[in-house]
C-alpha cells in the first residue's frame, strides 16, 4: 500500500470519545480515496491526521512504508511532501493564476519553474488564463488553479478537504468528473472528504463510510450499494427503508417472505440459520420497488420528490409499512392515490432485526 492507515486513534482533549478511533484503510499508488459521512464523523480530521496537522494518539500512518504518524513518530507536515486543495481554493488575490501555482516552486530554476506551471495548468485545462487573477474567474476555474498547485510540486499524496462545497449542485458532479480525470492523468494518489456521495461515486476509486469516529466501510461504490457491511452504511447510501422479513428454506430455494410478497431467485441471500426464526430486516432500496397497476400489491403516496426524468415516491402500504420507489415521471400519481407495486430485488440485505 501507498497509503497505509492502521488502527489510527485520534483524540481531543476534553472530549470523552475520539475523532477518529481505530480507522484502519489504504491506497495503492494511483488510486483515488473518497471519505463520507455525516457532519462531526471524524473524516476531516482523520485528512488533517494523514496531513500532519494533527498529532494521532494510537495506531500509523505510512506513506511510501516510511511511519509520519504513530503515538512515538510524528513528521511535520512540511516535511511530507503532502498537497492539500482546501475548500474555500486559499488562492493569493494579489498574484495572478501562474504566480499563485508557481508559489511552491521556489526551488526550482526560473526555466524550470515556468515550465512546470505551464505543465500543470495545461493539465487542468487553464492554459490560457495564467495572466488572470483569482476574482476574474469562475468557482470552478478558481478550484482548477488550486488544484494545479497542489500538483505542481509533485507531491505523494494529494489531500481535498470538500473542494466543491462553494459550487452549485450542477457543477459540482461535472467538476468532480473532470477532478477525476487530471489526477488520473498526472498519475496522483489522492485522499478526498466530501459530505455528497454523487461527488463520492464521480470521483472515488475507493469509498469510506464514517460515523462516529469509525469506518464502517471501504469499498468500491457498487459494494457499498449493494453490500453494505452494516445497517448505517444501508440506511446512509442510496434511498431505502428497512421492512421486516422472514427467511425459509422451501425445497432447494431460499425464500424471503415480506410485505410486498415472497422475494426469491436472489444473489448472496443468507440461509434461514443466520437469524432466529429467520427473522430479520430486509434492505428495500427505490430502485428494487417496480410501479405496476396489475400489482396486487397497493400502496398510497405519502410523499412525491420531482427529479427531472422520475419521481421519488414515499409509499405506505396497508400494514403501515413505507417504501421508496423510483417512477418515471410521466406517471404523476397524486398525493393519497394508491398504486400498484410489486418488488424485483437482485442483492437481497438483510440485518439482524430491530
Amino acid at each position: 500500500m501507498f497509503l497505509d492507515i492502521s488502527h489510527l486513534v485520534v483524540h481531543y482533549a476534553g472530549r470523552s470519545r475520539p475523532a477518529v478511533n481505530g480507522v484502519s484503510l489504504g491506497l495503492v499508488a494511483g488510486e483515488i480515496g473518497v471519505l463520507i459521512g455525516p457532519s462531526g464523523c471524524g473524516k476531516t480530521t482523520l485528512l488533517r491526521a494523514v496531513a500532519g496537522l494533527e498529532r494521532v494518539q494510537g495506531g500509523s500512518i505510512l506513506l511510501a512504508r516510511e511511519t509520519v504518524s504513530s503515538d512515538t513518530v510524528h513528521i511535520p507536515a512540511e516535511q511530507r511532501r503532502i498537497g492539500m486543495v482546501f475548500q474555500d481554493y486559499a488562492l493569493f488575490p494579489h498574484l495572478d493564476v501562474a504566480h499563485n501555482v508557481a508559489f511552491g516552486l521556489a526551488h526550482l530554476k526560473h526555466p524550470e519553474r515556468r515550465q512546470r506551471v505551464e505543465e500543470v495548468l495545461d493539465l487542468v485545462g487553464l492554459g490560457s488564463v495564467y495572466k488572470r487573477y483569482p476574482h476574474e474567474l469562475s468557482g470552478g476555474q478558481q478550484q482548477r488553479v488550486a488544484l494545479a498547485r497542489a500538483l505542481a510540486p509533485r507531491p505523494r499524496l494529494l489531500l481535498l478537504d470538500e473542494p466543491f462545497s462553494n459550487l452549485d449542485v450542477d457543477l459540482r458532479e461535472r467538476l468532480a468528473h473532470e477532478v477525476r480525470g487530471i489526477l488520473k492523468q498526472a498519475g496522483a494518489t489522492a485522499l478526498f472528504v466530501t459530505h455528497d456521495q454523487l461527488e463520492a461515486f464521480a470521483i472515488g476509486d475507493r469509498i469510506g463510510v464514517m460515523h462516529e469516529g469509525q469506518l464502517h466501510q471501504w469499498a468500491d461504490a457498487y459494494e457499498l450499494y449493494h453490500r453494505p457491511a452494516t445497517r448505517f452504511v444501508a440506511d446512509f447510501i442510496g434511498h431505502g427503508v428497512f421492512t421486516r422479513a422472514q427467511i425459509s428454506q422451501q425445497g432447494d430455494d431460499v425464500v424471503v417472505h415480506t410485505a410486498l410478497g415472497n422475494l426469491s431467485d436472489m444473489l448472496e441471500c443468507p440461509l434461514p440459520g443466520a437469524y432466529p426464526d429467520g427473522m430479520c430486516d430486509v434492505l428495500l432500496r427505490a430502485d428494487d420497488i417496480v410501479h405496476d397497476d396489475a400489482a396486487p400489491v397497493k400502496a398510497q403516496i405519502l410523499r412525491k420528490s420531482f427529479r427531472g426524468s422520475e419521481f421519488l415516491y414515499t409509499l405506505q402500504l396497508k400494514t403501515g409499512e413505507t417504501v421508496m420507489a423510483h417512477v418515471p415521471s410521466h406517471h404523476d400519481h397524486a398525493l393519497g392515490e394508491w398504486i400498484g407495486i410489486r418488488a424485483e430485488v437482485d442483492h437481497v440485505v438483510t440485518f439482524q432485526r430491530e
